[in-house]
């Protein structure tokens, strides 16, 4: 039952028809996708009443538009909301399993119509981070023209997927993932003329574990009403629901309080030298469906806050981390990810850096008039060498050990210290030789 019940989550995660007498209806997904923007439900910041979209929409004046945001958030939904409130030919693309020799058709044919009566055609094309950039350079014409409206929908970030000339004749609208409340709403609408009935209990745990996919979530309803169809069940229980979906609801949310406890036994843990309890709030995290990048950025900054300079390689491997997740995803990215977080676990551990710029912080904005001493200004014009600019100062490479003791701070800061190093990892190393440089000149006795 097991590998049967993967089979059927598998296919209808693509999207397809599984045949046979488990389902024979359309994707649950396609058969409730709505029809009107009254139906839509969610991505209220660019689709509410009066939002420049919607009223776009609405009066059928759409512009190229790049639909951008994660999967299953109402990219493709809205395209056929589109389709279904303009008068202007609608093409539909993928750029998935279509190429050059779909597009050219259409767009040779959109060229004639527009030629012929001056109305531009509609052309949507899901995934469009998949055309290469010769396959983006030939709509680039046709959008430049007007003969064709683009409306592109992606995954990826366009800023790196989509050609910049392109991108730049196109409104980026960003889609969120749905809300928990979204999902739930998706659901009970979804299932309200099933003869199958969830509980409230049920349909919560079905949203939770959709982590924003509206397709994730209703193909997860379609295999608990697979399964109650098949047993001839009348009501779907939450116990029933982590059975059917072969999986346990992870104690872990990601819009609630949960989101920022985990995150902060990350941390803690990390700075404490925990490298088993850091992997495991890791863990926790990532298979309850934590955006991998937002943990990677983390790691980023606790790299540079809690490292530093006691051991820079920390944040290195913490933006390569970063990278990693950002170009193969989940789960490929998890053991970046882990080897980041064990690395700075085990790193030798400063504040330095952080503390220093919070002080230095503090003195710009508490005198923010306090100018640039003469001697270190440039001075590219005979007037300003005139005024004193660079007077009198000394290039460090033309002395012996390129060091000379030297004044670079306003009068006022004058031997002023910033940066205490602590005595762990590198940083012994960079204090003692600060001290050995600067030794009667800062004052090394001030405290963190």
């Amino acid at each position: 039952m097991k590998e049967e019940s993967l089979r059927l989550f598998l296919t209808l995660k693509e999207g397809s028809n599984l045949q046979g007498s488990l389902w024979e209806d359309e994707p649950l997904a396609i058969k409730v996708r709505p029809k009107t923007l009254e139906e839509f439900i969610g991505q209220e910041h660019i689709l509410s009443d009066g939002t420049p979209l919607r009223e776009a929409i609405l009066n059928d004046k759409l512009y190229s538009a790049i639909l951008y945001g994660p999967p299953g958030s109402g990219k493709t939904s809205l395209a056929e909301i589109i389709k279904h409130y303009t008068k202007k030919p609608f093409k539909h693309l993928s750029a998935a399993n279509q190429g050059v020799g779909d597009l050219k058709p259409v767009i040779e044919e959109a060229s004639e119509l527009f030629k012929r009566t001056g109305n531009p055609t509609i052309l949507f094309v899901d995934e469009i981070h998949r055309f290469n950039k010769s396959q983006q350079d030939t709509l680039l014409q046709s959008v430049e023209s007007g003969s064709v409206i683009l409306i592109g929908a992606t995954t990826e970030n366009p800023s790196f997927e989509i050609n910049p000339a392109l991108l730049s004749r196109c409104r980026v609208f960003v889609f969120k993932p749905f809300s928990k409340e979204n999902i739930i709403e998706i659901i009970k609408r979804a299932i309200k003329t099933e003869e199958i009935g969830f509980d409230s209990e049920s349909i919560e745990m079905i949203a939770q574990l959709s982590g924003g996919d509206a397709r994730m979530a209703l193909n997860m309803v379609q295999e608990a009403l697979v399964w109650a169809k098949n047993r001839k069940i009348d009501s779907i229980s939450s116990s029933q629901i982590e059975s059917i979906l072969q999986r346990s609801i992870p104690r872990y949310r990601k819009h609630a309080d949960e989101h920022y406890d985990f995150i902060s036994a990350l941390h803690k843990s990390m700075r404490g030298s925990d490298p088993d309890a850091a992997v495991y709030y890791l863990a926790k995290m990532l298979e309850a469906g934590e955006d991998p990048l937002y943990i990677a950025r983390r790691i980023v900054r606790f790299a540079s806050e809690d490292i530093g300079l006691a051991d820079p390689k920390a944040l290195s491997i913490a933006v390569d981390a970063y990278q990693a997740s950002h170009f193969i995803g989940m789960p490929e990215c998890t053991t970046a990810l882990a080897e980041a977080v064990i690395y700075c676990a085990v790193a030798p551990k400063s504040n330095a850096v952080y503390v220093a710029y919070i002080k230095a912080a503090r003195e710009a904005r508490d005198n923010p008039f306090e100018e640039v001493p003469l001697k270190i200004r440039n001075a590219p014009t005979a007037l300003m060498k005139e005024m004193g600019y660079s007077k009198d100062y000394v290039y460090p490479h033309d002395v012996e050990g390129a060091f000379i003791v030297e004044n670079y701070m306003p009068e006022r800061l004058k031997g002023r210290v910033f940066y205490n190093p602590t005595d762990r990892g590198l940083e012994s190393r960079i204090k003692e030789k600060l001290q050995n440089l600067w030794k009667g000149f800062k004052r090394w006795e001030e405290k963190n």
